[in-house]
């Protein structure tokens, strides 16, 4: 067995437009990219790699929610806002932090979570 095993290794979304994904995810969140031909770009959060793909219809509301971390939660909302995210929780406390969802360009929820 590798440490790999069982561990989340990467994460696939099927989109409409790719080029809008990637200037939504790195406006946002810093994401970068690397382009595999006109229909497969994998990203890189700088410790877990994904792809954005057009092959496959956009299913936005299927899936396990995925949740990204921030130092700063209200800094990190005015990053999704602004490179074009919908605030679909707005942030709410639970034990242990603080958190928001938001739908990306594609339809996708995700959320922000932070421990402050």
């Amino acid at each position: 067995m590798t440490g790999r095993n069982r561990n989340i290794d990467y994460i696939e979304f099927n989109v409409s437009d790719i080029e809008k994904t990637k200037s939504f995810y790195n406006a946002a969140f810093g994401w970068t990219f690397k382009d595999y031909g006109p229909a497969y770009c994998e990203f890189s959060d700088g410790r877990l790699t994904g792809g954005f793909t057009t092959t496959g219809p956009v299913n936005a509301k299927g899936g396990a929610l995925i949740i990204l971390f921030a130092d700063d939660i209200a800094a990190m909302q005015a990053s999704v806002e602004n490179a074009g995210g919908k605030i679909t929780t707005p942030v709410f406390e639970f034990p242990g932090g603080r958190r928001f969802h938001f739908a990306d360009p594609d339809g996708y929820e995700l959320a922000v979570w932070s421990d402050r």
